[in-house]
């Protein structure tokens, strides 16, 4: 069996770093287990972008090889399903190490559940707020805030959970997967390391 290595980090700061990379690589290499890899490709980009360079030269190479295109986790391709539904139509076998079991159909399901997830806890935040809103007015901005945070952080706990579950538990890490998870703080921001911490405060973390 041969491999062919795809990896991506999300910025130029990740990118120049490494931050991110060499875990990926170790567990490809773990996944592999002395088998060859013929290739390795880095992508420094946004999994919210559908043009990647480097993923097409991955995926060509592999197909011209007959070998299995390997990636750390799913996540490292895309979150967005139509995205997946395209790069498994190109008929290249694909592998993620943190689901070594699980073949292409699989992935497409997994993708469909992943976003879905999204949606339902942008819909229940904004539901949530709404109705803190409207009976913060009541009684002043301050305790809106306050009650919009609070409801905040009981919609997104569950996926808390699967983050911290998953080794994911620093909270410039959380920071960094809810940000590539396109999940914004309740003002629509991104996440920085002192958000998480109070949010984790407000759920008992």
């Amino acid at each position: 069996m041969q491999y062919v290595a795809y990896y991506r980090v999300s910025t130029q700061m990740q990118g120049k770093s490494g931050l991110g990379l060499e875990a990926q690589r170790a567990a490809v290499l773990q996944f592999t287990h002395g088998q060859e890899i013929i290739a390795e490709f880095t992508e420094v980009e946004s999994g919210k972008r559908d043009d990647r360079p480097e993923l097409e030269k991955a995926l060509n190479l592999a197909k011209q090889n007959n070998a299995v295109l390997v990636i750390a986790k799913l996540d490292r391709l895309s979150r967005d399903v139509h995205f997946i539904s395209g790069l498994l139509k190109r008929n290249v076998p694909i592998k993620a190490c943190d689901m070594s079991h699980a073949d292409n159909f699989q992935f497409h399901i997994m993708a469909a559940v992943a976003e879905k997830e999204r949606e339902m806890i942008s819909h229940r935040t904004k539901e949530a707020i709404a109705a803190n809103r409207a009976r913060g007015s009541e009684w002043g901005t301050n305790a809106a805030r306050v009650q919009e945070a609070g409801a905040f952080a009981d919609s997104i706990q569950r996926h808390l959970q699967t983050l911290i579950d998953s080794g994911i538990d620093s909270p410039a890490a959380i920071a960094r997967a809810l940000n590539e998870a396109s999940i914004r703080t309740p003002r629509g921001a991104e996440w920085g390391p002192g958000q998480v911490v109070r949010l984790l405060r407000r759920i008992g973390r």
